[in-house]
């Protein structure tokens, strides 16, 4: 009997995947996260952007870390 196991879905996305969904480059992600308008995780060096924190931020509604 073969199991085949689905990833869950993401909740998180990486600054570089973020990017085309802000319409900014990356750089101006990492802007955005060091001015306070978009919110963070990090994780070890590792910086990830939760998906609400791009809906908020895409709604207006974005801000503090």
């Amino acid at each position: 009997m073969t199991v085949i196991q689905e990833s869950p879905a993401r909740l998180t996305r990486k600054p570089e995947e973020a990017a085309p969904m802000l319409g900014v480059g990356r750089n101006g992600v990492y802007d955005l996260i060091r001015s306070g308008q978009l919110r963070s995780i990090r994780v070890g060096r590792k910086i990830l952007i939760p998906l609400t924190a791009i809906e908020d931020f895409l709604n207006g509604t974005g801000g503090s870390k």
